[in-house]
């Protein structure tokens, strides 16, 4: 096991428990400091975090709490005591690093200079607890290559996030797609490597969970549209209009149509015949299914967003655990 003098890690939670000191112990001897960011844990956390040895920062819960402003905190930490590190790793605290990763990742950033984030392959631990964390499994198994976005595991040049200004601490969901956009604006590079990173234990075992995290990515989603929407970018602007055809539409449409005839509930038959669409093209059931079915609590979680827009209120985390 080597440790990497010029790697940190800043780790994100909030009584995560047994998961936390999984993620810290998967770090241990192989970066040089870790930074655990708390965002109010009341099951002795920062306890558990600080005899394991890493630095405890306690979130100011009088403010607004998001993984953005907790992920700044960490890096701020690293940046305000000491000799800032050439790299940080982003985990959050329900995730374990895999062996080698690190070794991988940093060798890659070294030898690609203009990259700035490095991401690998994040896989649930218990896929068959849940249909739900089966689809998330899936959902992490992204193209190997360049990549437009990374997800809350990640290796980080720090003078790329020096340049941008960190994450955006206002954003309750999706910010690190929002992260990346801003990074390759500057010329950097994302790169999703063809290697084991970490292991994440979603928990999802309920379908009210897995509705609200599928809301959550619904204002992820139009939030993102409605920062960098515009060309050439054009920023979750495909997954917003496919929430409102099939989430807002398509079901508007015909409740309003059946107040004048019956016939018009055959054009919920769109749904199933999607599923079988999409089967018929290599996906699993089980995925076809709550892919489309998704379409629901994604334009919720869009709706959510625009009526803090209007009211402008700020809207609070979408949790699913």
């Amino acid at each position: 096991m080597t440790t990497q003098t010029d790697v940190a890690a800043v780790v994100i939670g909030r009584n995560e428990g047994a998961r936390l000191i999984a993620c810290l112990d998967s770090l241990a001897g192989r970066v040089a400091r870790v930074v655990y960011v708390d965002s109010g844990s009341t099951d002795g956390s920062r306890d558990a975090a600080a005899a394991r040895g890493a630095e405890v920062v306690a979130l100011d819960m009088d403010q607004p709490f998001t993984a953005a402003r907790a992920r700044n905190a960490g890096v701020a930490r690293l940046t305000g005591t000491g000799t800032p590190p050439a790299y940080v790793q982003f985990l959050d605290g329900d995730c374990s690093l895999q062996p080698g990763w690190l070794d991988t990742a940093r060798a890659f950033l070294d030898e690609h200079p203009a990259a700035a984030v490095a991401c690998g392959r994040r896989r649930e631990r218990y896929p068959e607890a849940s249909v739900y964390n089966r689809l998330i499994d899936a959902e992490w198994d992204t193209p190997v290559g360049r990549a437009r976005s990374c997800g809350g595991d990640a290796l980080m040049r720090m003078a790329a996030l020096d340049e941008v200004g960190g994450f955006d601490p206002g954003l309750i969901a999706g910010e690190e797609p929002e992260l990346c956009v801003r990074l390759r604006a500057k010329g950097w590079e994302i790169w999703r490597l063809d290697a084991e990173m970490t292991l994440h234990d979603a928990a999802l075992t309920r379908f009210g969970q897995w509705w609200q995290r599928t809301r959550r990515g619904g204002h992820a989603f139009a939030e993102g549209a409605a920062l960098h929407g515009a060309p050439p970018e054009r920023h979750c602007v495909p997954e917003l209009r496919r929430l409102i055809l099939w989430g807002m539409v398509l079901p508007l449409v015909t409740l309003i149509w059946a107040l004048i005839t019956p016939w018009a509930l055959l054009l919920l038959l769109a749904w199933p015949a999607q599923m079988l669409r999409l089967r018929l093209r290599g996906m699993p059931w089980d995925r076809a299914v709550f892919l489309t079915l998704s379409k629901l609590p994604e334009a919720q979680g869009a709706l959510t967003y625009l009526g803090s827009r209007i009211t402008r209120t700020r809207a609070g985390l979408i949790e699913y655990k």
